[in-house]
């Protein structure tokens, strides 16, 4: 239902729009309303102004501003224009919560991805843990979709490295004492993140060199991803989309056959949607129609200067741990 309507109904009497409308205000609108305020007052426009700017009548900001009218979204957007503020300085966003944040957001608005990723680095080194640039080379963490190749490469490059491998997904389910799916059903996507934040912690404080094989989706955390980018070196397993799904039933997992045309569309578009985060690790590595000795073979290859390798160590040769297999 409308604010609107049942503000012109309720116009008609004082007492039941001090009354029964005050106790029935919702505290996200009330907060909205006085941002609304807030913003016209700084810009010095009068709300007569505002809503002819804004193509609205007069009451219909008014009803806003009090509480007790729920716009769409389409006149908050005119609003905000008619404000010359983002929309998300009305609905609230964090980064609008400041003078400071408005100042950075606005310096930042317009750049390109490269130099997004110097300011954000550079912000890291002022932020982060002073020790973090000398434990972050020896820590490598595998970034990519389910069926990457992230536990079966992990295995083998920590048995070639003599490091420790984790796997995050067995350590967050050791934290919440179910599996990953009883997490979610019970608790929800929130509480599974909090797992895997606070399983995160946890591996990285224990280890100051480890090869960590992190679930699919924590990318999409920004906490966690910006933890992982600051301690550890990032490698994103690429795979096709066909490989993908191929190893997800190797692995036992037969729900993608059921519907498979659809399961393939949606993994394109989880891929689509995490491929300009997965972009972000220091290393890209192809793992379709690669063996596990050839994919580990590159890996090594690619983190010889990272590491400080001796360059016999990438030698394949030197990493035979099993007979050539494919990755899965």
């Amino acid at each position: 239902m409308h604010s609107t309507i049942k503000v012109s109904n309720m116009s008609s009497s004082k007492q039941r729009t001090s009354g029964a409308s005050d106790a029935a205000k919702n505290p996200f609108l009330v907060a909205l309303g006085e941002r609304v305020k807030s913003l016209r007052s700084r810009r010095g426009m009068t709300r007569r102004a505002t809503a002819l700017a804004a193509g609205v009548s007069e009451r219909h900001l008014a009803n806003l501003e009090y509480g007790i009218g729920n716009a769409s979204i389409l006149v908050l957007q005119e609003v905000a224009q008619a404000l010359n503020c983002p929309i998300a300085e009305l609905i609230g966003d964090e980064t609008t919560s400041s003078p400071e944040w408005l100042l950075l957001r606005s310096l930042l608005e317009g750049r390109d991805e490269p130099t997004l990723r110097e300011v954000r680095l550079a912000a890291a080194r002022l932020l982060g843990d002073p020790s973090a640039d000398s434990q972050r080379n020896r820590r490598i963490a595998l970034i990519g979709l389910r069926g990457a190749g992230k536990t079966t490469l992990g295995q083998a490059l920590a048995q070639s490295l003599g490091f420790p491998f984790i796997e995050l997904s067995r350590e967050i389910e050791r934290l919440a004492g179910c599996d990953a799916g009883e997490i979610q059903a019970l608790y929800g996507q929130n509480a599974y993140r909090r797992y895997e934040r606070r399983a995160l912690e946890e591996s990285l404080a224990a280890h100051e060199q480890s090869v960590i094989a992190t679930p699919g989706g924590l990318v999409t955390d920004a906490g966690s991803f910006n933890l992982l980018l600051g301690r550890c070196i990032t490698v994103w397993l690429k795979a096709d989309p066909e490989d993908h799904m191929r190893r997800v039933v190797a692995q036992g997992d037969m729900r993608p056959v059921a519907a498979s045309r659809e399961a393939m569309q949606d993994l394109r578009n989880i891929l689509d949607g995490r491929s300009a985060f997965y972009s972000k690790a220091a290393i890209h590595l192809e793992t379709s129609g690669r063996t596990l000795i050839e994919a580990q073979a590159a890996l090594l290859q690619a983190l010889q200067e990272p590491l400080n390798l001796p360059s016999a160590d990438t030698s394949p040769a030197q990493h035979r741990p099993e007979p050539a297999r494919n990755m899965h």
